[in-house]
């Protein structure tokens, strides 16, 4: 399996137990030169829990990801926010 495939798999299945609005939910994943950009778009409910105190919840996805790059040689980033913030349509649209 790929490996952006699996860390996107993996992010959606983990944010998805951690919310209220999952139909709400998805991760895009792009790729920047040689480094693969996760973005978690949620609903704003959803934000706050998905980054957690002081960013906790969200740093400890990063470790992970860290982790599963570091074996796969791949670099990666994380960013949590909503639709707007990433400059999406609205859902519906």
């Amino acid at each position: 399996m790929d490996t952006a495939i699996a860390l996107q798999e993996f992010l959606e299945f983990v944010v998805v137990k951690l919310i209220d609005q999952p139909e709400q939910a998805s991760v895009l994943h792009d790729l920047d030169g040689d480094q693969h950009v996760f973005r978690v778009v949620l609903a704003q409910p959803d934000v706050g829990k998905v980054i957690g105190k002081r960013g906790e919840t969200v740093a400890a996805l990063r470790s992970l990801m860290d982790a599963a790059c570091s074996k796969h040689r791949v670099r990666a980033t994380l960013e949590v926010g909503t639709r707007e913030e990433f400059g999406l349509a609205p859902v519906g649209e």
